[in-house]
């Protein structure tokens, strides 16, 4: 048989469904969440990457940062620094987001 038919343990009262649309709702919120979260994280990395490192070098260029042209470092090394950063925020956020919605949407 099936599994989860009639004969399976499945209730006819329809709670089945009600356990399914609890999931699927919490499915929702968690991928609604989690997307919401990298978009603005790889806008964040996109704007210090390419922003910052191409873009606006010339004018960031009038500044110094360890002897080096503010541009050029933002080039060479403050994309990176910054997508490790954005790699511990999001780890982090996930991770409270994960504990928030294991929780249910009405206990905080």
């Amino acid at each position: 048989m099936l599994r989860g038919g009639i004969g399976e343990g499945a209730r006819v009262d329809g709670s089945d469904a009600a356990a399914r649309n609890a999931g699927s709702d919490a499915a929702t919120r968690y991928w609604r969440t989690n997307l919401r979260l990298l978009t603005t994280l790889l806008v964040i990395w996109f704007v210090a990457s390419f922003g910052l490192g191409i873009l606006f070098v010339r004018p960031l260029n009038a500044f110094q940062l360890g002897g080096f042209p503010l541009g050029f470092w933002f080039a060479q090394q403050g994309a990176i620094v910054v997508f490790v950063v954005l790699v511990l925020v999001y780890a982090i956020a996930m991770d409270r987001i994960e504990r928030r919605l294991a929780r249910g949407p009405h206990s905080g």
